[in-house]
């Protein structure tokens, strides 16, 4: 066997015996723990003496050379006289020491961590993270004082130490073990009461235990904990647990909990066990979520609309304008209502789109053409120039550039979206159904080749708007029906407010107007709780005097105020 080194607990060297080897006086074990620590890079001389000694002697150099000397002969007792160094070897300026792999304690813990088969079950996985913990004898470099380097990599292995404990904690939780789980945790929380994940396992593992009731009281103990300790309230995660405690929410109990809530919820919890706080990942994966949750309904989109300009703002904080471009190009949910829900909130969003295209290194055409359709979505509904000023509006240019990308790039997800911003700045002027046909027509066809379901919901609302401008109303039901199918076997809830209003507007053309007044009313109900305050607010109004119009009645007029945002629309029908 080649000789091994410890330095999770006091320093130690071992022989091919298993024995331990003489390493003489603490400044040799110093010597040696700081060539582990650099992990087989070479250690400048000048570097040792200044890690051995706060207050180098005159004699420092030589006194190192000295001790690397004794260990050599210690390592490599039979070596023969002038024949080279395998282990302590001379590189350069300085030392390196170059160890068998798997000799050195700390590097075979930090290994274990992180490998472990692709499908490794619970309690596999277990019995890994209780063989690494067992490499511990005691706190990592243990004698070596308060040297800086010391104190660094002594804290950062144990921090590693204490995630170990909490990953073991939840493996025994996953392979069904809840009661072993809280035993273990107990000491650890007790020891580090500001590790929060601690606490969580612990209450949650009280709780599979059938301790509800001390669950509950471990996360109180932990808040008072947190705020006597550090001055802090509890994360979101162990606040969501006592929420979840408290409803006895099904995912708790993974023999009862729904199979697809049960992925959801280790998903999530590994997800937040693995990736660091702070990590530039954790934002597009946040903005990633924002994206799906837009379509699940109208709560998801109004929350959506919140979170997302977070993101976006938190990313631009970061000073990286390649992640800023991500986390705003994620966001391609098809967009069909030609004014902004939050007229703010798209020119913010549209400003740090401007922003972080000014920003963004040359040859990144990808990340360009998504911020130009962001920009061409998102500035829908924003006035043209007035009379005279040569150039098309911003958002008409940005759609025509992002979609030239698109094409170039050979993206269909791209193109997709940068036909969505070219259709919402097709309403600037009218007469042009036909080249919004023309989009709808594209965008079909390559939705469908490409299954982009989304995208092809999308095309069939273009095309519907599209012919009924033309009075198609055949051509514009069928794109409604097929809109309806994909929504219902896509649970695309949203899609039915825009199918439901096309066919109000339909009864009310075709039939009385007490009953296309009672469309509109029936139309106006998919609005409520449907996430869009921009479009509901005035949009009854409006419909009710069409409906007026159409039938030559004398239009109700009570005050600008009652058509909202849509006044506009209804100033021009009032003064004819």
């Amino acid at each position: 066997m080649p000789v091994s080194f410890g330095v999770l607990g006091p320093v130690i060297a071992r022989g091919a015996d298993g024995g331990a080897l003489a390493l003489r006086g603490p400044r040799h074990r110093a010597v040696l723990a700081r060539l582990v620590a650099a992990r087989r890079q070479v250690v400048p001389v000048d570097r040792l003496v200044a890690d051995l000694w706060e207050e180098p002697p005159a004699g420092g150099v030589g006194a190192v050379r000295t001790f690397v000397a004794a260990l050599r002969r210690a390592l490599e007792p039979d070596r023969p006289p002038r024949a080279r160094p395998l282990l302590l070897v001379t590189e350069g300026p300085g030392y390196a020491l170059r160890p068998a792999p798997g000799t050195v304690d700390a590097w075979r813990f930090e290994t274990a961590l992180t490998t472990g088969p692709e499908q490794e079950v619970a309690t596999d996985t277990a019995a890994r993270l209780a063989d690494a913990l067992g490499l511990w004898r005691g706190p990592a470099y243990a004698e070596l004082g308060e040297a800086a380097w010391a104190r660094a990599e002594r804290a950062r292995l144990t921090g590693l130490r204490l995630h170990a404990v909490e990953q073991l904690a939840a493996a025994h939780l996953a392979a069904g073990a809840p009661e072993r789980s809280a035993a273990e945790l107990d000491a650890h929380v007790t020891e580090n009461p500001w590790r929060e994940e601690g606490w969580r396992l612990l209450a949650l593992a009280l709780y599979r235990s059938g301790r509800q009731g001390d669950a509950l009281a471990v996360v109180r103990r932990a808040r008072a904990t947190l705020r006597d300790s550090l001055g802090i309230d509890p994360g979101p995660r162990l606040r969501r647990l006592e929420e979840d405690v408290l409803r006895q929410a099904p995912h708790l109990d993974p023999d009862h909990a729904d199979p697809t809530e049960r992925v959801w919820d280790r998903a999530r919890a590994a997800y937040e066990t693995e990736v660091a706080p702070g990590a530039p990942s954790r934002l597009e994966s946040t903005a990633g979520l924002v994206r799906d949750l837009a379509v699940t309904g109208g709560g998801g989109l109004a929350r959506a609309r919140e979170h997302r300009l977070a993101a976006v703002l938190a990313a631009e904080r970061l000073g990286d304008p390649e992640l800023t471009a991500r986390v705003i190009g994620v966001h391609d949910v098809p967009a069909v209502w030609t004014r902004s829900d939050d007229q703010r909130q798209a020119a913010a969003l549209v400003a740090a789109a401007r922003r972080t295209l000014d920003r963004l290194p040359a040859g990144r055409d990808a990340a360009r053409c998504r911020l130009l359709a962001t920009v061409a979505v998102e500035s829908r509904g924003v006035p043209a120039p007035g009379p005279g000023v040569p150039s098309p509006p911003p958002g008409v240019a940005a759609a025509r550039e992002a979609t030239a990308l698109a094409r170039q790039l050979g993206d269909p997800a791209l193109l997709a979206f940068a036909l969505n911003g070219a259709y919402m700045q097709e309403f600037a002027t009218t007469g042009r159904s036909s080249a919004r046909a023309w989009i709808g027509s594209e965008l079909l066809e390559l939705a469908r080749r490409h299954g982009m379901v989304r995208f092809e919901v999308l095309a069939r609302l273009v095309l519907l708007q599209s012919r009924c401008a033309v009075g198609d109303f055949t051509g514009a039901g069928s794109h409604a029906a097929s809109a309806d199918g994909l929504a219902a076997r896509w649970d695309l809830p949203l899609v039915r407010v825009f199918t439901t209003w096309y066919r109000a507007a339909r009864t009310a053309g075709t039939g009385t107007a007490a009953q296309g007044r009672a469309a509109y009313r029936e139309a106006a109900s998919t609005l409520v709780g449907a996430g869009m305050p921009g479009v509901a607010d005035g949009l009854l109004p409006l419909a009710l005097l069409g409906v007026d119009v159409l039938h030559h009645r004398d239009p109700r007029c009570t005050g600008e105020e009652e058509w909202g945002p849509h006044a506009p629309w209804a100033a021009p029908l009032l003064l004819a």
